[in-house]
């Protein structure tokens, strides 16, 4: 499930419709529960907690693999809680002891025009729909900086659609020091003779190889990749492949991954640089750029 996060992370703009709509195939195709179960849904939840923390055992071996297992967490987590209803947003802060103070109406009205103008993509008919909360600058500190919402007397107005950034942060926290003190732990982990050789397995099989470096390969043709990306590309760089294909662009983050995994598979640099440029003239982008 993680790889697909990741997958999607960097062949898609993560919270966009066509990331949303991939998203949700994959995680059906995979049978993971994404949506918000029954509460006698006992089992589903049971298993996607001990796999949760199975997995932390083996990401917390590196400060590489904790980086990786937060960003990925944090990305699912983000989908998950955007896809709830109000009610269950209301629910799930209320579940993990995240208690804002909600503004009354009458404040509400009061700071409505500077509400409306302060957060993106609100309008005055949603500002006066919106539940709205008085939280501390320190836990709202990406909204600051993205000048995303309304500061008064060291306070920031956080309207219920915007309060997953400060889930999100708390939960990046939390997990990071989770990691922290399980990787302390991992001396009588590793002692284990038994549970040692599934966790190296577990982190290894999800980070990938390493395309940076190049390996005694042959040499391939650029009228190859379409066939060889079918047939021989690892999952992840076939889909970041047909994303390039499909859309003539892929984010930063997936041309780095792609352009390295095209370094290590024997394209030359010439090679490579033919490459991108007939695929991004294809899109938006000038030849001459």
């Amino acid at each position: 499930v993680l790889k697909v996060v990741e997958n999607l992370g960097v062949s898609c703009l993560r919270g966009s419709d066509p990331y949303k709509t991939k998203l949700v195939a994959e995680l059906r195709r995979l049978k993971f529960p994404y949506k918000a179960l029954a509460e006698d849904d006992y089992e589903a939840r049971r298993k996607d907690h001990i796999s949760h923390f199975i997995l932390r055992l083996a990401y917390c071996q590196s400060e590489d693999l904790r980086r990786w297992f937060l960003q990925q967490e944090m990305d699912l987590l983000r989908y998950r809680f955007n896809e709830l209803t109000d009610g269950l947003r209301q629910k799930f802060l209320e579940h993990v002891n995240l208690f804002f103070e909600a503004i009354s109406e009458d404040l509400k009205n009061e700071l409505a025009n500077e509400l409306c103008t302060s957060t993106p993509g609100l309008s005055m008919t949603k500002v006066k729909e919106q539940m709205f909360y008085k939280v501390g600058l320190a836990d709202a500190v990406d909204l600051f900086r993205a000048r995303r919402v309304f500061i008064r007397d060291g306070f920031a107005y956080v309207p219920l659609k915007e309060i997953d950034a400060i889930v999100l942060n708390n939960y990046r926290t939390k997990l990071s020091k989770a990691l922290a003190l399980t990787a302390r732990s991992l001396p009588s982990i590793q002692s284990d003779e038994r549970l040692q050789p599934l966790l190296n397995h577990l982190s290894h099989s999800y980070v990938g190889p390493d395309y940076s470096v190049q390996k005694n390969t042959g040499k391939i043709s650029l009228e190859q990749i379409d066939t060889l990306s079918v047939k021989s590309f690892p999952l992840c760089m076939r889909q970041l492949h047909k994303a390039l294909r499909d859309n003539h662009h892929l984010r930063h983050g997936g041309r780095m991954q792609y352009g390295l995994f095209l370094k290590g598979i024997g394209l030359t640099l010439e090679q490579a640089l033919e490459f991108w440029k007939k695929e991004f003239i294809r899109g938006k982008v000038d030849a001459d750029k």
